[in-house]
């Protein structure tokens, strides 16, 4: 009798297991499709958020199904794929106060991850590890799947959603503002994708003319003789040139632009240029990314040249711009030095200054610290350093110095112990208190470089211009205080000056500027290198001295004339002189 039963109970019993595992797989496929909506709720808010990270969460799916077709291994690849690129956003925020957008994939590059693990050295570790638990799982996972999905069906579901996300982000498109709040992080990912690909479809990286039937006047000039520029930048090997030294100064503009600001005796001074003049410039920047103005000053283009994709300014220009401030002065035999405050690798910054024709680029590890918020002092001690090694060589030296003492926040008090003796509070909030008292340690340590700078050096002679990156992100509550925060948007996008206006100025150290009819009162950041090389006395190459002759014609605005006409046909001229490429 058992012998009669025996097969039969066998095959029951491998039935009813294969039902218990068909089960407990549709049980798990389920249960990881609730896990992702669970992780998606916990970092999605509103209902188009929502809906909107619903759909990446089935494009996701139904892309990997396109490929493997095994419905738990994908929903379990969706699974460590959204929650790594949640992960990912809120690291970048919490670095850049920007979450993660389609441009960081597009644009990968060494320099970021080398980056990555400058800030996180054992990042690496983790890594490895964690591919050695998921890889044996994943393997697991699809030799015991027992599901297909039809490829038709699949595609049915990647067309459906991709044509919804788009649909949503047409409809309601990315603010600006969004990406800065440090939520909705797949939601803001999918958006931004969508834009990233129609920018890139309709204007290219970067926004030029099309090509002319025949060659524009500059760069014919440049094909028909190609050592034009080299000539037009020659300069006389007898005639003694300044040092030319330009500051960045962080956040800083003349907080007396904000109604009842109180502010010390003598405040306004650090503003003013060797002439007593005191001068505005027109950042493309307002309360955060440096980078921008970084761009304008070096290459004397405009980053909003670049639209949506601005925030990559350098990562995109590294390698592919080179034509800036660095090259014109490496002409008249300057060394080129920057000291950066941060890691090289972030945003590409060594590749993208090494383009412009920065020689020797010390970052924030040559300096040999690991903060990168130091005192100015610490700053103007490192120049020093710096000059004293390529002064040895008897060439004229252009060093750019960034200060960073005034980087937000301002609820704190940063190095009390440096304060200024007599410091007194001019009695405002204690933010904007703090941001002044900062502001006076910069003006106190730029006072005493200088000192040092012509009791060192009697016999050299040094150009030094300074100017603010952008406004302080605390402007955007002073200027117009009680202002609704949506005509605070507008006047953020429409580039409203008052929030984008910072200070430059320009001093002599035994030496008179050559030359300052440039030097406007007011002026866009991308003209800084053409009033740097005029005060220096040195002779502009063809496309400086159009620059020049745009400057004069849009009274000192650059991207803003003739709504963006002007920048274009520059940008084209650069184009075809083979000084942008790749773009």
């Amino acid at each position: 009798m058992s012998d009669i039963a025996g097969p039969g109970m066998s095959e029951s019993i491998r039935a009813e297991a294969r039902g218990i595992r068909f089960f407990a797989l549709a049980g798990l496929v389920v249960s990881v499709h609730l896990a992702g909506l669970a992780l998606l709720l916990s970092t999605e808010y509103g209902p188009f958020a929502i809906t909107l990270s619903i759909l990446a969460w089935i494009f996701v799916n139904c892309f990997l199904l396109v490929a493997l077709r095994r419905p738990v291994v994908c929903a379990a690849l969706a699974l460590g794929l959204i929650a790594i690129l949640i992960e990912l956003s809120r690291f970048k925020f919490g670095i850049l106060q920007l979450s993660l957008t389609f441009l960081d994939f597009l644009i990968i590059d060494r320099d970021t991850f080398s980056f990555l693990l400058s800030v996180f050295p054992r990042l690496q570790m983790q890594l490895m590890i964690a591919g050695l638990i998921a890889v044996p799982l994943l393997v697991a996972l699809w030799r015991f799947d027992p599901f297909r999905v039809r490829r038709s069906f699949s595609l049915t579901g990647l067309a459906g959603a991709t044509a919804l996300i788009s649909l949503m982000a047409v409809v309601s498109p990315e603010q600006p503002w969004e990406p800065f709040q440090g939520v909705n992080h797949v939601s803001n990912l999918a958006r931004s994708g969508v834009v990233a690909v129609s920018r890139l479809a309709s204007t290219g990286w970067i926004e030029a003319d099309p090509p002319a039937d025949r060659p524009l006047r500059l760069a014919s000039e440049a094909h028909a003789r190609p050592s034009l520029l080299q000539t037009a930048t020659a300069c006389d090997g007898t005639a003694r040139r300044p040092h030319i030294i330009l500051l960045l100064d962080e956040s800083s503009f003349d907080v007396r632009a904000a109604p009842g600001v109180k502010v010390p005796a003598g405040y306004a001074d650090f503003f003013k240029s060797i002439d007593g003049k005191q001068r505005t410039m027109i950042a493309e920047s307002t309360g955060g990314p440096t980078w921008y103005t970084e761009f304008n000053v070096l290459t004397g283009l405009s980053a909003r040249s670049f639209g949506d994709l601005k925030f990559y300014v350098t990562r995109i220009a590294a390698g592919r711009v080179t034509r800036g401030l660095p090259q014109a002065l490496q002409r008249c035999g300057y060394k080129t030095v920057s000291l950066y405050p941060t890691y090289g690798d972030f945003l590409s910054a060594r590749a993208f200054q090494k383009g412009t024709g920065v020689e020797r680029f010390i970052d924030m590890a040559e300096m040999g610290v690991n903060e990168d918020m130091q005192p100015d002092s610490f700053y103007y001690d490192q120049a020093l350093k710096a000059f004293a090694r390529e002064q040895a060589s008897q060439s004229p030296v252009f060093m750019f110095v960034y200060l960073t003492a005034n980087h937000f926040p301002w609820t704190d008090v940063y190095r009390p112990d440096l304060t200024p003796a007599g410091w007194t509070p001019p009695g405002n909030t204690a933010e904007v208190d703090e941001y002044i008292r900062r502001q006076t340690l910069t003006a106190s340590d730029y006072r005493e470089f200088t000192e040092r700078l012509k009791r060192d050096y009697p016999d050299e002679s040094f150009l030094v211009l300074r100017f603010g990156d952008h406004q302080p992100a605390i402007s955007q509550k002073l200027l117009e205080p009680g202002i609704e925060q949506t005509r605070l948007a507008k006047r953020l996008m429409t580039t409203d000056p008052r929030y984008y206006a910072t200070y430059y100025a320009i001093d002599g150290i035994n030496y008179s500027p050559a030359n300052l009819s440039s030097a406007l009162e007011t002026l866009d950041a991308a003209y800084i290198p053409l009033v740097l090389q005029e005060a220096a006395g040195l002779p502009l190459d063809p496309t400086f001295a159009e620059q020049k002759s745009i400057m004069l014609r849009c009274k000192g605005a650059f991207y803003a004339c003739r709504k963006g006409a002007e920048a274009r046909r520059f940008n084209r001229l650069l184009i075809d002189a083979g000084m942008i490429n790749g773009l």
